[in-house]
């Protein structure tokens, strides 16, 4: 390796100066700079395949370039000539330790030298100990196992949020700048602490992929021969086959009863049976309206009470035994349960691990600062509840009544219960069937519970499901409203809103019915826990399909 000594002894000289500043002005002793590689490179941001430690960081290792596509990888590593703190402490040297900490590193993202997007990074992302004293940022940006990490998801954001529409095809110029900001006492950013280019490159998708499938014979559904703007759909296609729409794995479009668009990919197909997560819970509502409608639970204003003996569960109160199905079924009960808060009691994810998910549901404490329809709060483990009490009142169970009653009536044959520990239908969600499936169970919504002349669903309960019963928080979830068990908003495409209905599902799953249009949307996905999952579902159905068919 030729090492320039000029570069050297310039950065030997940058070091006894910082070390000399940091007699005076350090707040934390950051880890030493040690290595040819980080002393020759301090101020720079360098790309690699993986988060490799700097002392093992080879020149084959540096990437010059990088093709975008779903098999690599991409990681940086900043080389900072102090810690992220003590650069904090050289912008407010009376704060503390503790206030410091409230700030974190600005990310900004140019691609081609246009400004695209810029992140002041919660205070929470990375371990307090790093930034008080590691001098080397190393964090992954694009990797195929999908971790759980802060700058994942940050580069999702920025993709989502302008970085795909700037990629177009061809080569262009990624560069990353970093810089301390600090939030006390108020918002204060510092210099560019380092800063990298790499070369990202968008190979054309090929002519196979953006083409509109045919739709074959036998899908169930009559064929429409409505016109549509095909640009369009070929568009998205060439998106998802370049995995700027990362994990679509099926589009399916009914319009006026009639299958318009099908369309497949990564390796899936009309067979293929399809996970889509809290879609799933949505189903139960179903056979909830129509269990009502035999005699087999008297109402949704039914209470707990009627069903268990709360007194045998933990955190008892009278309050529990009058929690309704209702309340359940538009997350507005007053347990103590979120699931949009990782503190919550009632967070799904410490459901999973027990044995028991009723037991855990009712074993919850009821928030005295609750109020039964008034509070929206995301309470998947009441669901759990409602297919429990289906299972205890109709006639074979939950999974059987539900082939009887709902699935069979809409020629569905070909799905997949996922079971609680209790081997009873798993409500949470999760059932798998294929996408058009997913498209008569929505069509029969917005045919008010018809399919083929037959009422399957009560025409009221499909009515009170398409009610406003309950405001969403949009500071959590988003401007809209609630049903039973699903979700309401509007797309404004040009000058015209349009309502929609919908069940949506962790990964971008979801099953659009379309309240003055006459469209049923399909989209399943796999981008289970990104941070992207849904607002691409929502760009998908914004800038190609409702533009594409509202003809």
């Amino acid at each position: 390796m030729h090492i320039n000594i000029k570069h050297i002894l310039f950065a030997a000289l940058c070091l006894v100066s910082l070390n000399t500043t940091a007699q005076t002005t350090d707040i934390v002793t950051p880890e030493p700079i040690t290595g040819v590689r980080q002393k020759t490179n301090i101020g720079r941001i360098i790309f690699l395949n993986d988060t490799i430690p700097v002392a093992q960081i080879k020149d084959a290792d540096v990437l010059q370039e990088l093709v975008l596509n779903p098999k690599n990888n991409l990681s940086m590593c900043a080389f900072m000539g102090n810690s992220l703190t003590n650069y904090q402490h050289q912008m407010a040297p009376d704060l503390t330790l503790a206030q410091l900490n409230e700030g974190n590193y600005q990310f900004t993202f140019y691609i081609d030298d246009k400004p695209i997007y810029q992140e002041n990074l919660h205070k929470g992302a990375g371990y307090a100990r790093f930034k008080n004293g590691r001098t080397a940022l190393r964090v992954k940006l694009i990797s195929t196992f999908h971790e759980d990490m802060w700058s994942r998801y940050l580069f999702g954001r920025m993709m989502m949020r302008g970085g795909e529409d700037a990629l177009t095809t061809g080569a262009h110029t990624l560069r990353i700048e970093l810089r301390p900001y600090i939030a006390i006492p108020a918002l204060k950013v510092g210099e560019v602490i380092a800063k990298g280019d790499l070369k990202l490159i968008v190979s054309p998708a090929e002519v196979k992929d953006i083409q509109i499938q045919t739709i074959k014979p036998n899908s169930g559904w009559p064929v429409s021969t409505e016109v549509y703007d095909k640009k369009l759909i070929m568009g998205m296609n060439e998106k998802i086959a370049q995995n700027k729409f990362k994990n679509i794995s099926g589009i399916v479009v009914i319009k006026n009863g009639k299958l318009l668009i099908e369309e497949y990919f990564n390796g899936e197909g009309r067979d293929s049976l399809h996970d889509p997560r809290s879609v799933g819970k949505t189903f139960a509502s179903a056979v909830m309206g129509i269990a009502i409608k035999e005699g087999y639970i008297k109402s949704e204003q039914q209470t707990l009470g009627n069903f268990y003996n709360l007194k045998n569960y933990q955190n008892y109160a009278p309050k529990k035994d009058g929690i309704t199905i209702k309340s359940l079924l538009t997350m507005s009960s007053v347990f103590d349960a979120n699931d949009n808060d990782d503190n919550s009691p009632g967070n799904e994810n410490n459901m999973y691990p027990t044995d028991n998910w009723v037991k855990f549901a009712l074993d919850l404490k009821v928030d005295s600062s609750k109020e039964a329809y008034k509070s929206w709060n995301y309470f998947t483990a009441g669901i759990v509840v409602v297919g429990d009490i289906l299972n205890q009142k109709v006639p074979g169970g939950l999974d059987k009544y539900a082939d009887t009653k709902l699935f069979k009536p809409l020629g569905i044959t070909n799905y997949r219960w996922q079971y609680t520990p209790q081997h009873v239908a798993n409500t949470a969600g999760g059932i798998r069937l294929r996408a058009l499936d997913f498209a008569k169970f929505g069509q029969l919504y917005k045919n008010g519970g018809v399919w083929n002349g037959k009422q399957v669903i009560p025409k009221e309960w499909a009515q009170k499901s398409f009610t406003k019963q309950i405001a969403l928080p949009a500071d959590v979830v988003g401007p809209g409203n609630y049903g039973y068990l699903f979700w309401n908003k509007t797309y404004t495409i040009g000058d015209r809103a349009y309502e929609t209905w919908y069940c949506t599902g962790n990964g971008g799953n979801k099953i659009f019915v379309f309240k003055d249009a006459p469209l049923v949307v399909i989209i399943t996905a796999t981008a289970y826990n990104e941070g992207y999952a849904h607002p691409q579902a929502d760009k998908i159905m914004q800038q190609y399909i409702l533009p594409a068919v509202l003809k």
